[in-house]
């Protein structure tokens, strides 16, 4: 087993698991309301750093293996930055497939990613982890919104050979609204902004989707695709033992 391998195979969700459990005795009184946003926000930025390390991670075990893409790492070529923006992440999944493409010829990621199960079981376990939780009583609004749309706002992902993106169009969309809430909250922009949205964004329907279980959503489909790319990779390199 390399240095890296058991971290990337630690799913997101484990993260949702410990804030859950760690806040399994704090009494949910009005007055403690306040808190949520300090929660939500703390894991939100837990979860994107947690993706973030994982990823690099990855580029490096393919640094390892590919002595080409090295050269390309190394020298910054792909302006990977902390593998936070989606162009860093889809840059990241083109050369994984890129590289299993390279040992098998005939690879279709059709074949080893089913869009409609991941969607599926990402939601599933989110809703598993939160069920019955006393988080859910500070922001069940948000968790209603979520249940009830989720299928319609998180559509099953095409994994298209031709195009060999992440996500289509619509999950691009939600994906910068993700990236940019991360932006103001790691670098606290807000504290010399006023912190209320405008009225022309509360009007935009779009604005349900700043929602932390939308967005948890969207981060577990990606730790999901990279995890199930990453055994491939390592199956197609030899690089674990049986």
């Amino acid at each position: 087993m390399n240095k890296h391998q058991k971290f990337i195979f630690t799913p997101i969700v484990s993260i949702l698991k410990e804030v859950v459990l760690a806040n399994s005795g704090t009494n949910f009184a009005i007055e403690t309301y306040p808190l949520s946003e300090y929660i939500m926000q703390s894991v939100f930025l837990k979860m994107t750093g947690f993706q973030e390390q994982k990823l690099k991670c990855i580029t490096w075990e393919m640094a390892t293996y590919d002595f080409e893409y090295r050269r390309t790492l190394l020298g910054n070529e792909d302006n990977l930055g902390e593998c936070s923006s989606y162009k860093s992440k889809n840059k990241i999944f083109q050369r994984l497939i890129a590289v299993l493409e390279k040992e098998d010829v005939n690879f279709q990621i059709s074949e080893f990613l089913d869009k409609t199960m991941i969607r599926n079981s990402s939601v599933e376990k989110l809703k598993d982890i939160f069920n019955g939780s006393s988080l859910l009583i500070w922001n069940q609004k948000n968790y209603n919104y979520f249940s009830s749309n989720i299928k319609e706002i998180i559509k099953p992902i095409h994994f298209a050979n031709s195009k060999r993106n992440l996500f289509e169009s619509s999950l691009q969309d939600l994906y910068k609204t993700l990236y940019s809430f991360r932006n103001q909250c790691a670098h606290n922009t807000l504290s010399y902004q006023h912190n209320l949205p405008t009225l022309s964004t509360l009007s935009n329907p779009k604005y349900l989707n700043h929602n932390y279980f939308i967005w948890f959503t969207q981060l577990i489909i990606i730790d999901e695709i990279f995890i199930n790319l990453y055994n491939l990779f390592l199956k197609t390199t030899k690089d674990i033992e049986y």
